[in-house]
């Protein structure tokens, strides 16, 4: 993955012939898109375009912003959002992520709130793919496992095999590797296995 992120950088490097700066989670080139803090909580938001810059202006109750001629255009918006994201984000602070996120997502502006681990089992849409499931250990327990988002059409999503218990297929793994049954019981007597 590395790698493939790295060619985006190279390219823009080879291309502007400027090395790219760390942007944290903003994007070097469309504004805003970012982390903010909220009253309760951090929302990413994604603004792609002007009209969404409007409407994203509209919610925040900051119609101004709209009408700056140095807001306007992404590329305005890029040169100087060292003054557009401090108004930005202290908008953003009056309220909570999930009201944020429910107003801009009612009008087509890209976000979404960030949710800790603990928030991200209790989404609904997580709940609906049922990607928390829970398989019998052979100990007698049951073990939490995550699911993979990714579901075929007409192909059920079966789990027939529960995680292993330490050591459990110790001798399976030796003979595929050509241990003979002679040298196991050896490690075995020697505590190695």
């Amino acid at each position: 993955v590395e790698v493939g992120l790295l060619s985006n950088q190279a390219m823009y490097y080879l291309v502007a012939g400027r090395t790219p700066v760390r942007a944290g989670n903003a994007h070097p080139k469309i504004q805003p898109q970012q982390v903010f803090a909220c009253k309760v909580g951090e929302i990413v938001l994604v603004v792609g375009n002007d009209s969404q810059f409007q409407k994203l202006c509209t919610v925040l109750g900051r119609l101004e912003l709209a009408d700056d001629e140095r807001f306007a255009t992404n590329a305005a918006r890029v040169r100087h959002q060292e003054i557009l994201l401090p108004q930005i984000e202290k908008a953003f602070a009056r309220e909570t992520r999930g009201y944020w996120a429910e107003r801009l997502s009612e009008v087509g502006v890209p976000c979404g709130p960030i949710n800790s681990i603990p928030e991200v089992f209790d989404d609904p849409q997580v709940k609906q793919r049922e990607m928390l499931r829970y398989l019998p250990h052979p100990a007698g327990s049951l073990v939490p496992q995550v699911v993979s988002p990714f579901r075929f059409a007409n192909a059920g999503l079966e789990f027939q095999v529960p995680p292993p218990l330490l050591g459990q297929h110790s001798d399976e793994v030796l003979r595929e590797l050509g241990v003979d049954d002679e040298k196991i019981a050896q490690l075995r007597k020697r505590g190695i296995v």
